[in-house]
């Protein structure tokens, strides 16, 4: 890898930004290094001028399905500065947490002695007279301008590591359900001259493209007829055209039992996907399993709050439920436990439940920015986490009506639209909100109503426990 010459002038700019993709579509790893310069002048081009040199290594969780996920806070950054080509880092504590052993912040330059300036450009006539003391040695520093370097990440069992020319510099934890098989690549960009790219000992397929490996089409997996009369409660599943193993993960566990009462109905919704062939695979899907609902868009981020309009559509005038749910393909429902909040609540009586938000702001720069003209606001309106929550039908039947008159108002954060429309319509008659934490957002905790961000695996692994009486999380940190 190479840093491509900078102009000079003081800027900030983006050194690297690496991703490893995982088979879990809907996570993966972020690498990002910042580099703001802050000197027109490069390392070693004089002792007053030499730049300083700032960069940042950031592991992140984000979701990677093709609607991206929210910003995360970040485990740890590890900071890098150069000053005349030589850098520094701080090094963990030893109190800290380590992955697979190794500290998460490794110190760049081995200065523990305090040396003075002085002893750093005399220290080999030290050595010559007999000096005693062993000086430690100073690492250079790779993230020079048009100076090669090699980075290498490897996965461990704990999580990933980052290193430089061959040596550890930091290292980042798996989230919370992270399975080291759904690794599947890697891809960089930024301010970086890629001269070459070396993977090893990825999975060779992925469900994307191998969907008859993944979906078994068996009978048993098939959807039950739509009863007759009205259902108790319907569960929308939001998912993605090639989100093949995850469907199936979702029939084989959770859903398979919730549909064996009549007065529980539950779909997966997804929208077209941008290879054609990915479409071909998801209409034969749809027809063997009877379970997709296919919305007639190509899949956005900005347009999932469609699918969800969708959802409260069919749940009112398909199957006239008395209650809906919605849900995405990575959240596996405890039916039982959500039903038995849901009936905890009188007859006539308008509900929305979830993991509820509370003066929650938009966020106005960086990446996830939202514009005044998105949202004008200064705060968002009480709303649930989108992952799992529920709504009575009356309250699907006015954003409905809403929609076809073109009145609704449409943001592209779907649970903050839900949240939106909820307010409006208490403002017309009272909605009993309930929040509960069990509706998880992110992973899992014991006891669980949802939990969210689980792989294919983890469905299975969660299904297993709760088939033996425990709503236990599997694979904790």
């Amino acid at each position: 890898m190479r840093r491509p010459p900078g102009t000079g002038a003081p800027c900030r700019r983006r050194a690297i930004q690496g991703f490893v993709a995982l088979f879990l579509v809907y996570t993966l790893f972020v690498l990002l290094l910042e580099s703001p310069l802050v000197s027109t002048s490069l390392p070693g081009a004089g002792a007053s001028a030499a730049a300083s040199r700032k960069l940042h290594l950031d592991g992140a969780w984000e979701g990677g399905r093709a609607a991206p996920a929210r910003p995360s806070k970040h485990p740890h950054r590890e900071t890098l500065s150069a000053d005349g080509g030589r850098g520094r880092a701080r090094r963990s504590r030893a109190d800290e947490e380590t992955v697979d052993g190794l500290v998460k912040c490794e110190k760049w330059i081995r200065d523990d002695e305090g040396r003075s300036e002085e002893s750093k450009t005399s220290w080999w006539l030290n050595r010559l007279i007999g000096r005693t003391k062993t000086v430690s040695i100073d690492w250079p520093y790779p993230f020079v301008e048009d100076h090669l370097f090699v980075l290498t990440l490897t996965a461990g069992l704990e999580g990933y590591h980052v290193n430089v020319d061959g040596r550890h510099v930091t290292s980042f934890p798996y989230r919370t359900g992270f399975v080291l098989e759904d690794a599947t690549g890697l891809s960089l960009n930024g301010d970086l001259d890629v001269q070459s790219v070396f993977a090893g000992t990825l999975p060779t397929t992925h469900p994307s493209f191998s969907p008859q490996k993944h979906l078994e089409m068996l009978p048993s997996w098939q959807a039950p007829p739509l009863p007759d009369e009205p259902v108790e409660i319907f569960i929308g599943i939001l998912s993605a055209g090639n989100h093949f193993a995850e469907r199936m993960a979702v029939r084989k566990t959770w859903m398979s039992a919730a549909q064996k009462p009549s007065n529980v109905v539950a779909r997966f919704f997804v929208a077209l996907h941008g290879r054609n062939e990915i479409n071909v695979e998801l209409k034969k899907e749809a027809e063997f399993f009877g379970d997709i609902v296919i919305v007639p868009f190509m899949d956005s981020y900005d347009l999932v709050v469609l699918k969800t309009i969708a959802i409260c559509e069919y749940g009112v005038h398909v199957v006239s439920a008395r209650y809906i749910m919605k849900c995405d393909d990575d959240t596996f429902v405890r039916l039982e436990s959500v039903m038995a909040e849901v009936k905890k609540i009188r007859d006539g009586e308008s509900l929305y439940i979830g993991n509820m938000n509370y003066h929650h702001k938009p966020l106005r720069d960086g990446k996830w920015a939202v514009t005044y003209e998105e949202w004008p606001e200064e705060d968002y309106p009480v709303y649930a986490n989108g992952p799992g929550y529920v709504i009575s039908s009356d309250i699907a039947d006015a954003i409905l009506s809403e929609f076809l008159n073109h009145k609704l108002r449409l943001f592209k954060m779907e649970d903050v639209s839900m949240g939106m429309w909820v307010e409006r319509f208490n403002s017309t008659g009272p909605v009993k909100y309930v929040h509960s934490v069990k509706f998880c957002q992110f992973g899992c905790i014991d006891d669980y109503y949802t939990a969210h961000y689980q792989s294919p695996r983890q469905m299975l692994c969660l299904w297993d426990k709760l088939q033996a009486g425990k709503a236990q999380c599997c694979n904790m940190r």
